[in-house]
Order: C-alpha cells, then structure tokens, then sequence
C-alpha cells in the first residue's frame, strides 16, 4: 500500500508525489494514527447511494486491524450519527497483512488503509441544500503496546438534482481501496480438505504463476493463526497447507479471504467452503517465491555477494555511469607518474565516497521499506525535484570544466572529482557522484542480488550494497594501487586543459539528456522553468568567475559575489519551483512503435491477456533510465523483433516506472527485482514467466521468443 507518510521521511532525497483533497473533509488523530472522513462525491443526489472513506494512517510500526483480528486486537468501528431516513452500510474491508507477534499473528493494515461505506440518502432529500453526516470513530492501535483511539468524524455535502462529480483529488484513496478489495471466489472452486488437525485449502485460479498465498480467516478457531502457510503446486490447481486451530470448532462452513501473489500483483478472493473430511491431503510441488531464490542454482547469501559484486563491477560500463567515466581519467591522467602513494591514497578515497554512498542509499530505502513504502533501485530519479536539481549539479560541472569559474569546496567541486585540485575530499565526493548517476541503472547480474537483498534482514542487505559498492570501486582501486598500468597514460601537460573542456560537452550532453527525463515527469511548463534557470544560474556562476579573477578592490568584489549568490540561489528557485510530477492520464491508447501496439500495463490486463491464452510481453521501463533507453532503440524496435512480436501475436505492455507507481513495484518485486529494465515473457499455458537478461539485442529477444513460444 503507498505511504505518503514515509515518501516525506525521504523528503530530502525526492518531493511528495501526492497532492491534497479538493474538499476539506473532517479528520482526528491520536499520537500514532490519523483519521480522516473523505467523501468520493462533490455532492449528493437524492436517492442515489455513494461511498465515503475511512482513511487511516499509522506511524511506521504502529497497526490497527481487520474485520477479524486474528489472535489479538479490534476491528475498528463506526458509530455514526445519520439525519433520519439516510443508511450506513458496513465497512468494504480491504484485505489485511499479518502482523506477527510472536507467538501471535494479528491480521490489519500498516502505513495507510481506506475503510469503504456505502452510504444512502433518502428520496425524498430537498435538493439545495447542505447536510452533514459523520459520526464517532473508535480504533485500536498498537505496536508493542495497544492504546484505543477514537475521534469524532464529520463532513457536510450540498444536496442537488443532478448525478454527482467525483472529488478527482480523493480518487488514489478509493482507488486503492477497491483495488484490495476481494472478489467473489467461487470460481476458483475452493474446497477445505480435512485430515485430523491438518488441513488443505484447494483451490484453482484461472492463472498460473503463484509465488505466495495466504488465507485470512473471518472467524475464530477456525485455524492457527501463527502457523506457516504452506502453498503447494499440483495437477491444475494449487492447496495451501494449514493448521486447525487446538479449540476447532466443527463447522458447517468457512469463509474467509484468500490473497495470492503471482507475477502480475496480488488478487484477493473471498471464499466459502464446506470442510470434507479426507483420508490424505493433496501432495504437490512446493512454490518458492522468486525473491527468496536465486536463479543460479549456488547457496543464496554467497551467490547474492558474488553476483553484486560482478554487478558492480559491470555497472561501471552502464549509460550511466559514462558521464563521470572522463572526469575520472582526467583524474588518472594527473597522478600518471607521480607519487604513488598519493594515487593510492586517491583511490582509497574514491572508494570510501562510493560504499558510504552505497550504505546511504541501502538505509534510506530499508527505513522506507520497514515504514511500509513500495521502493526500489533508483526510486529517487522518480522525484521531478530530484532530477531537476541533479541538472543543476551537471550544468555547474560543465560550466566548471568550461572555464567559467574555478571554485574550493563547493558544490559544483564536490562533483568535480578532483579535476584542477589534488585534495581527497574531491575524490571521496566523486565516488559519491558516480553512485548517485549509477542510481538509474541495473547491470546485468545485478537485480537478481538486489531483488535478494532487499528481501531479506538489514544486515544481509548492507552486506550485499557492499559488494556491489566494491564491484563498482575496484578498477579503480586496480588502477590506484598498480602504478605501472598509470604509466601507459600521457603525462599530465597543458594539452589537459583543452581535453578538460572537451568533457564540459559531455556534461552537457548529460543535462540535455535530464532536461528531457525532468519534462516528461513534470510537463513542458516546468522544463521552460527548469531551462530559464539553467540559464540565471550560468549568469551567477559567470560573475561568480569574474569576482574572483578581478582585481578591483574589496568593496566591488564582495557586492559582484553578492549578486552572484543572488543569481545562483534565483536559478535555482526559478527551475524548481515547479518540479512537481505533472497528472497522468487516466485511460491511454495504445502506442505504435513500428508494428508493436504498447498497452500500458495493468495487472488486470495481463491477466486478461494471459486467460485468453495470447503470449505477453512486459516491458519494465524508465525515462531516467538510460539502459532502458538503449534496449529500447537497439533491441525491441529493430526490424526482426518488431516481425516476431507480429507473427506470434504478442501482446506487449510497457510498465513506465518514470514516475512511483505501487503496482509496478509490487510487481517488480515478485519477481525477485528491485528496479529497471526488466524484460518478462509470458507463454500461453505456462504459469512460469521467463525474465530476459538486464541487456538485450535483438538475438536475445528474438532467441527468447522463439525459445518459449516454439519456432
């Protein structure tokens, strides 16, 4: 579930995607959870029921619960206080998580939850008029202790004739909701097979590739709560291995949510069954989610290291990464046949800004995980604010290779990485830079170990953001410690000043190339701003270089900085005022690329696609995502895989990542992934998908194609 609340904790790195409501709506709060009564409707029409929301949002750590709340907790409740004639109905429950406890299992939500509520008005409502509806809220919140809450809720609505508007701004909240709605489940014929006290949930979905299931029970001593839930693969169907509770009681039936998770997202279904006493319970292959598995077949931790490290190593040689690849051997080029110990020392300090870097980027999205966040690699190039002031960052680089100013410890020098100055600190903070541009790709070998990382307790991850954070270092930490390999560089001379001017191109190159990523996130309006102060700044840092090389006396030359300053800080104000992610169209078309119609991805639609038995392609993809561009232009609109696509009658989905999208990220996630590209094919009839490596040509694809849909 999004938690806005946990995306501001990360305010620092990247701006609040989500905007506030159009209407004011009544709102609580305890010391641990906020409430809020938000209505779908701008309005009411006589007659006509529509839904309210109960929106909650809990600190990280903190929980309410369920319907049921499993071993411990309440549900919460609504006492409302409706005019006479007007209906309330019961709450739509979202499907819950388990909160262990141990040696308990609760079931409720953390981060953020909207309850749902049908609410009728009575025909006879005067129409132009105002009416308030609301009522007492009471909930219990707990984390290692539980405290009741409660809050009085109310929001007032005008009466008219006409079918009401929606409130646009709310939509996420009901969106959300319903989407984690469960569904009836019937025909998935479910059945609850009883031996003794162990039981099998049987069921069959209309689609294959489970990774996970669990099933909430709406009632006590149905089942033990704290029990794994094993899920085994067998003949056309699936059966989830429970436990019955010790005080079982015998019933004549069973109800309850199922949730499963499968390489689309999660489905959730709401089931009833007549348990069968049966002699053996159904055997079968057990299912393994991706991300807890690596593909290469060696011991999980190790493998992970080995493959983060390889990742790392390989990163280097990314879109990426290319743009500071020129600093860094304008760097080498200086200390080519100095004191080694000082390339040494150099290259220790390249390494210190590239792991620190790495652990800094490893804590920030293991705190927004563990707050309930849906993150992954690269998730702050999905903030406009981010890539807008990382555009700022290159302009002032290449203004600095250009000549225009030269400057100490700012902050332009602090990604200058050491170009014109010999101190440590300019290569600690150029490992910090190249981590930060590495950010939007995933090299090969790379997502396997990071899908596995980010699964797993803080200190496996740290550890796996380390190699792969060594991997990136090491060619130079190599080139540092061999000063053989530095002597087939040319001596340092004045030819490097033309050659550190020629780099100032390829910084430029890099702004155009975030220029474009910032407008297709934030619209063509914030790029004309971002653009104009791109070009305020470059007046601030002109003066900035001429104060500095002026020999007027003091007085002048302090007001000409001033104004620089003043300049400065007004560019930068001015190109990101309005870094803010421009609305998304709700319904789009599909888009020709050559004969290749791109649907956007939903998982419903992929789901419908592969029910109807067609072969599917999803392409996770990117703006900021230089690798994903590449594939794109080499790879899938070449000639030979565009006729394939045709031929087989593949229906192709792009999963556009640019901006947070909570679906693509669950989705990534299922498959053992934590960022972009990623490539996944679906063969009708199989429930497996097969993933295409992280770097593609068209004889990969076209290989992969016709490996898995037959020639």
């Amino acid at each position: 579930m999004t938690s806005i609340r946990h995306r501001k904790l990360a305010a620092a790195v990247f701006v609040t995607l989500f905007a506030g409501a159009a209407l004011a709506a009544s709102s609580g709060a305890s010391k641990n959870v906020q409430v809020e009564l938000i209505p779908e409707v701008q309005w009411i029409q006589p007659g006509v029921p529509f839904s309210l929301g109960i929106h909650l949002k809990m600190a990280p750590h903190w929980h309410t619960y369920w319907k049921f709340p499993g071993d411990s907790g309440l549900p919460t409740k609504m006492r409302w206080a409706l005019p006479e004639g007007w209906s309330a109905a019961a709450f739509e429950w979202p499907y819950p998580q388990t909160i262990p406890a141990s040696p308990l299992m609760s079931y409720g939500y953390e981060g953020e939850a909207t309850l749902l509520v049908t609410v009728t008005p009575p025909a006879t409502l005067a129409p132009d008029t105002m009416v308030t509806l609301g009522g007492r809220l009471d909930w219990l919140e707990c984390q290692e202790v539980c405290l009741p809450g409660k809050a009085p809720l109310d929001v007032e609505l005008p009466v008219r004739a006409q079918t009401p508007a929606l409130v646009s701004a709310r939509q996420a909240f009901f969106a959300d909701a319903r989407a984690r709605l469960p569904v009836d489940g019937a025909s998935w014929k479910p059945r609850l097979l009883v031996k003794g006290s162990q039981a099998a949930l049987r069921f069959e979905p209309p689609f294959g590739g489970l990774r996970a299931a669990s099933f909430f029970p709406d009632r006590a001593r149905v089942i033990e709560h704290s029990e794994p839930q094993k899920l085994l693969a067998s003949g056309q169907g699936f059966s989830l291995g429970l436990l019955r509770a010790k005080d079982a009681e015998e019933l004549a039936g069973v109800s309850g949510v199922l949730v499963v998770e499968h390489a689309a997202g999660r489905s959730a279904v709401q089931v009833e069954m007549a348990p069968q006493i049966v002699q053996e319970l159904p055997q079968g292959q057990p299912v393994v989610a991706q991300a807890e598995a690596l593909p290469t077949g060696g011991p999980g931790l190790l493998a992970a290291l080995g493959l983060a490290f390889v990742g790392g190593l390989i990163l280097n040689l990314m879109p990426c990464v290319l743009p500071v690849l020129s600093l860094k051997v304008l760097s080498f080029v200086r200390h080519a046949g100095g004191e080694p110990r000082v390339a040494a020392r150099h290259g220790l300090a390249f390494a210190a800004g590239v792991l620190l870097s790495f652990w800094a980027l490893a804590i920030v999205l293991l705190l927004l995980r563990a707050g309930g966040a849906q993150v992954g690699w690269g998730f702050q190039l999905q903030s406009p604010g981010f890539v807008g002031a990382l555009t700022c960052l290159f302009f002032l680089i290449g203004l600095n290779l250009f000549g225009v100013f030269e400057v100490g410890l700012s902050l332009t020098r602090a990604g200058n990485l050491g170009v014109g100055q010999t101190g440590l600190w300019s290569s600690f903070s150029g490992g910090a830079l190249t981590t930060i541009v590495a950010t939007p790709c995933t090299a090969p070998f790379m997502g396997s170990a990071l899908g596995f990382g980010l699964s797993q307790p803080a200190h496996v991850a740290l550890a796996i953001f380390t190699a792969l954070g060594l991997g990136m270092a090491a060619p130079y930490l190599l080139l540092s410690f061999q000063p053989a390999l530095l002597r087939f560089l040319p001596r340092p001379g004045a030819w490097m000043e033309s050659f550190k001017q020629l780099m100032g191109f390829f910084m430029m190159g890099t702004v155009v190339v975030l220029a474009w990523i910032f407008g297709q996130q934030a619209g063509n309006d914030a790029l004309a701003f971002l653009l104009g102060g791109l070009v305020v700044l470059g007046l601030g840092g002109w003066l900035y270089g001429r104060a500095v090389l002026s020999t007027a006396a003091p007085g002048p030359r302090r007001l000409s900085l001033a104004v620089a300053a003043l300049c400065a800080g007004a560019g930068l104000f001015l190109g990101l005022h309005q870094a803010k992610a421009a609305p998304r169209p709700g319904v789009q078309e599909p888009v020709f690329e050559g004969v290749i119609a791109w649907q956007s991805y939903s998982p419903e639609a992929v789901q419908a696609a592969r029910t109807a038995g067609r072969p599917v392609f999803i392409d996770f993809t990117a703006a900021w995502c230089l690798s994903c561009q590449v594939n794109e232009r080499v790879a899938l609109r070449s000639a030979g895989v565009q006729q394939r696509f045709r031929d087989r009658g593949i229906v192709a989905f792009k999963a556009d990542w640019t901006l947070y999208d909570e679906r693509i990220t669950e989705a990534l996630r299922s498959f053992g992934r934590s960022g972009v590209p990623l490539y996944v094919l679906y063969a009708p009839g199989q429930a497996e998908a097969r993933l295409l490596p992280e770097v593609i040509t068209p004889d990969i694809v076209v290989r992969a194609l016709d490996e898995a849909l037959g020639h």
